[in-house]
């Protein structure tokens, strides 16, 4: 019973080992490639589990150290490689390509020779445990390029069949075992892909190119290879397409331990010139012409080719009784006699080359001058090297004679053609004799409506000599007429644009001349004419099937014309004109000429580059795409029609009408977003990643763009829900406050699939990442003024995504706490674990604080790793957050202000190891009740108060400064005054010193003593 456990244990072990073991294969080697070529390694990896795309990383044991690793490339760093080769992956001179999931190619485009050594792919672990092999390596031996392929670069110049010998040397100097294959190639002139001739694989089979397969079969081609490195190209016959360059490339195959053959080095020759003359062929030249004309009519000949079945170039010569009068080289250069020459610019000859075998001679309107004996010669020719063309045959085709018919005689009858035409039309009437030929003249006369009194129109004698009607100031007649004879006894008058006043009777008068000399028989005919108005039937009606239109909808606008005149097709123009909703005069839109041309408006610019415009002889369509709130307004059209013959000398109409006037309203349109409402729950393991799907069931139609938001509420909070992140309309991403961190920018990032789908990832997902999420859809629209207007906008179902449970737990103390605390005071606020949890794991926490007025956001997050991560910078000296205990985290709060008064919590997570030595993953979390603080105004003081006032300190400063200067100036006007004084007392002693002088001469010296004293007193 013992043994039979240990059997059925071993098998199981077994089976697990067969099944899920990771294996890592390169191409076997060792393998050898050429300097200065490419190369290219395999490796790809079985039996791992974890996501189906994996990733690989390449490095290299270089021979001159060959236990130390240097890393080249990795699919999943960008900073993998070492220096050394860090130039050579940015300018993809070395990089990875991956072919599937599981499976890359390591590239080298150009091999250097230290370029050598061992590679190794290893590709990093994504399964659950360690087991298998995860790298496998190959040698690389990197050898020398001795291939060489040499030709004589030379210039041959052959005849079409001549036989032609070309040699090649290919040699080549590698020390392993390798194989040459030669190919000879042709490049033609003007080509610009070389043609395969023949080639010598390097299994030592002649291939021919698919163009020579023929001529090699039929021994025309061969490919000898004479010695060693001697190959010779033989030709039998050479043929016109062999010119051009020829040369031979040699290449290198080396077999490989997988048994496939690799090319390692290839070279090509000089080139060789190869001119080909081809050869003359015979043929022969018929002429083909009726011998018969009538004067005045159409004459063609034909010069045909026959009994070539090759491609010539000929030159067709034409001569009329033995003179050359056209000839016709290869390139089509067509030389003219003279007087052939100005019949040609006239457009009576013409001389063209039907096809390579066949020239025309046509004659439009054959007259005496034509008839005579007709011939024409072909000659083949070639180019020289110079550019001018060498005649290698010429062939003559027999003479054929042209006559013409003299004219045949016809009897006629007098007869009149009677109509009613409308205004602008042209009146023809026509006057046929009848009888023997004899010259004849004619006269018509018009007698108009209400009056009996005949006036010449117009009259022509026997000799063709025309004569109009004497009354010219008479619109009737005169104006715009045209006699003139269609044969002997045949007159026809024409009056072209005729009006309304040219109705009335027309007379047409037949004299015949006897030939005795007596007096003229005369034979009349009256027909009654009627112009018609072309007002009269002209009517314009302005449609639409829209006349509500939603913003940018097309809509159509219909100018349906109905006249009674639709076979005449006279030239009209259509003027759309259009009076803005918030204007009172209308302008034009667009005007649409007779010959098709299309003049725009100039203060409408809106309506150019989105109207599209089609016309027909009765009806004139705007088709008005994309449609704005601009384009409100009432819309008219026009028509007027004019005469065809005095276009380009009056812009007067014949007739014209205007429609009704047609309002189009233009409203938003409703939206049809419709996004799936159904919610779902996701359950996936910790750091592992997420896909929240956003599906657009219909939209509106139109040209629209999606503006897709993404919301967030986490299940442990009963918080507002937070937004992520939008994709606004024109696809610019923007980060919500709370998920504007690089952390965070890296684990969101949306995705649009396509334009019914959208995606946000979530890598890497934590406990902090459970909860709701949902997205919000807005539909835009671009006006043509630039701004952008939404039309609607729909929400999706919930999405709820919670992870699956591993065991661990974190249960943070639900104390309720309030503090209050003065202003300028230190605040701490305790965060608590009921335990302290496993010693193997670490714990982060962060600080959240809501205020009505600012709503929640995050203060300060300190990591499991003990760094600090504030969400604003200037909190850093405010905020100080660290851990007291093992089971307590504080959040100190410095210099409180009221603006801080709020609610406050933490969120504590759990963080371990997963498998990799540093990796930490985001287990559990939880948060804390909602912890209130208030803060109170702090006491002023005297001091507190005074620097709290403005005005008081304004005061305190200024009023002193005022007082100081006051007192400055009082202090100058008092000495400015004491000097004044001073100065006018010694000048009224002096006046009294003087009156005592007057008294007496006597007395001067006593006085004269005591002012002197008193001067030196003062």
């Amino acid at each position: 019973m013992a043994h039979t456990l240990y059997v059925a244990s071993l098998f199981l072990f077994l089976t697990k080992v067969s099944t899920g073991q990771r294996v890592v294969s390169v191409q076997r080697g060792p393998l050898y490639r050429a300097r200065g070529y490419p190369v290219s390694i395999s490796c790809n990896v079985t039996g791992h589990e974890g996501p189906s795309e994996q990733h690989f990383q390449w490095s290299v044991y270089l021979p001159t150290a060959p236990g130390r690793e240097v890393q080249i490339v990795s699919t999943r760093d960008a900073g993998f490689s070492y220096t050394v080769y860090a130039q050579r992956v940015r300018s993809r001179d070395i990089y990875v390509e991956r072919v599937q999931g599981n499976s890359v190619l390591f590239h080298i485009s150009k091999l250097q020779m230290k370029d050598a050594g061992e590679y190794e792919c290893h590709t990093p672990n994504t399964d659950s445990k360690y087991h298998g092999s995860y790298s496998a390596r190959v040698n690389l031996t990197v050898i020398p390029d001795t291939l060489t392929a040499t030709s004589t670069s030379q210039t041959l110049s052959k005849k079409e069949g001549d036989p032609l010998e070309l040699t090649c040397e290919a040699s080549k100097a590698t020390a392993q075992h390798t194989h040459l294959s030669v190919t000879w190639y042709l490049m033609q002139k003007g080509g610009s892909q070389a043609t395969q001739i023949i080639s010598l694989s390097k299994d030592f089979t002649l291939i021919p190119g698919p163009s020579y397969a023929e001529r090699f079969t039929a021994s025309d081609v061969r490919l000898d290879k004479l010695g060693v490195s001697t190959f010779r190209l033989s030709v039998g016959r050479l043929q016109p397409s062999d010119e051009g360059q020829l040369f031979c490339e040699a290449t290198e195959w080396i077999q490989d331990p997988d048994e496939s053959w690799t090319l390692i080095t290839r070279k090509q020759s000089d080139q060789t010139t190869l001119r080909i003359q081809p050869a003359a062929k015979d043929f022969e030249v018929s002429l083909t012409v009726e011998s018969m004309s009538d004067e005045g009519k159409p004459l063609e000949l034909f010069c045909l080719v026959e009994g070539s079945s090759w491609d010539l170039q000929l030159q067709g010569f034409w001569f009329l009784n033995g003179s050359e009068i056209a000839r016709m080289d290869a390139d089509g250069v067509l030389n003219l006699k003279k007087d052939y020459q100005v019949r040609s610019s006239q457009g009576q000859l013409q001389v063209s080359k039907l096809k390579p075998e066949a020239f025309s001679l046509k004659i439009f309107s054959v007259g005496p001058e034509d008839a005579g004996a007709y011939s024409c010669a072909v000659a083949e020719v070639t180019r020289t090297q110079r550019g001018s063309w060498q005649v290698l045959q010429r062939k003559q085709s027999p003479v054929s004679q042209v006559h013409l018919r003299e004219p045949a005689a016809r009897s006629v009858v007098v007869s009149t053609k009677p109509q009613a035409v409308w205004e602008a039309d042209t009146l023809t009437l026509v006057c046929k004799a009848g009888g023997a030929e004899t010259p004849l003249s004619v006269s018509w006369w018009y007698v108009p409506q209400n009056q009996t009194k005949p006036k010449l129109v117009a009259s022509m004698g026997q000799d063709g000599t025309v004569q109009l009607g004497t009354s010219s100031g008479d619109p009737g007649y005169h104006r715009n007429t045209r006699l003139e004879k269609v044969d002997w006894a045949t007159f026809r008058l024409e009056i072209t644009s005729t009006m309304v006043t040219d109705s009335g009777t027309y007379e047409c008068r037949v004299s015949e001349r006897l030939w005795n000399g007596a007096t003229d028989r005369h034979w009349t005919q009256k027909i009654p004419v009627t112009i018609k108005s072309l007002n009269s039937s002209l009517q314009v009606n302005l449609m639409s099937r829209q006349p509500q239109v939603k913003l940018s909808n097309t809509f159509a606008l219909s100018c349906i014309i109905r006249v009674g005149y639709p076979d005449l097709k006279l030239p009209f123009t259509v003027t759309w004109w259009f009076q803005p909703a918030t204007s009172q005069v209308f302008h034009q839109l667009v005007r649409i000429t007779h010959n098709g041309s299309v003049d725009w408006g100039d203060l409408l610019p809106q309506f150019h580059k989105k109207t599209k415009v089609s016309q027909t002889s009765s009806h004139s369509q705007l088709l008005i795409h994309d449609a704005a709130e601009d384009d409100t307004g009432v819309y008219q059209c026009e028509v007027k029609v004019y005469d065809r013959n005095s276009l380009g000398t009056s812009d007067l109409a014949r007739a014209s009408s205007i429609s009704h006037s047609l309002k189009i309203d233009i409203s938003l349109p409703e939206s049809k977003l419709r996004v799936k409402s159904s919610s779902q729950a996701q359950e996936i393991a910790i750091n592992s990643n997420a896909d929240i799907k956003c599906t657009i069931l219909s939209r509106s139609p139109g040209n629209l763009q999606l503006a897709v938001i993404w919301y967030f509420s986490p299940i442990s909070t009963n918080a507002s829900w937070l937004r992520i992140l939008e994709m606004d309309q024109t696809n610019v991403i923007k980060y919500g406050d709370e998920f504007h961190t690089p952390q965070r920018k890296q684990k969101f990032h949306p995705e649009k699939v396509s334009p019914d789908l959208f995606l946000l990832h979530i890598l890497s997902v934590e406990d902090s990442d459970q909860g709701r999420y949902h997205c919000a859809v807005e539909e835009w629209f671009l006006s043509t003024s630039g701004t952008w207007q939404k039309i609607g906008g729909q929400r999706s179902g919930l999405t709820e995504l919670k992870l699956r449970p591993t065991g661990s737990k974190v249960h943070v103390s639900k104390v309720n706490w309030t503090g209050i605390a003065t202003e300028h005071q230190e605040v701490s606020i305790n965060c608590s674990l009921q335990s302290s949890g496993s010693s193997a794991a670490l714990y982060s926490v962060a600080w959240y604080w809501n205020r009505e007025t600012a709503g929640s956001q995050m203060l300060v997050h300190l990591q499991h790793d003990g760094l600090l991560e504030y969400s604003k910078e200037g909190r850093r000296r405010h905020l100080h957050c660290y851990r007291s205990s093992p089971t307590n985290f504080v959040l100190e709060l410095q210099q409180v202000e009221m603006e801080d008064a709020g609610l406050y919590w933490c969120m504590v997570a759990e963080w371990q190891l997963d498998g990799h030595p540093g990796k930490w993953i985001n287990r559990a979390s939880d948060e804390s009740q909602r912890m209130a603080l208030r803060v109170l105004p702090s006491e002023s003081t005297l001091p507190a108060r005074i620097c709290s006032s403005a005005l008081l300190i304004h005061f305190l400063v200024i009023c002193p400064l005022v007082m100081f200067t006051l007192l400055l100036i009082s202090l100058f006007c008092l000495c400015w005054k004491a000097r004044k004084l001073s100065k006018l007392s010694l000048s009224t002693q002096k006046e009294k010193a003087l009156w005592v002088n007057m008294k007496g001469a006597g007395g001067w010296t006593a006085v004269r003593k005591e002012a002197t004293e008193e001067d030196e007193v003062n």
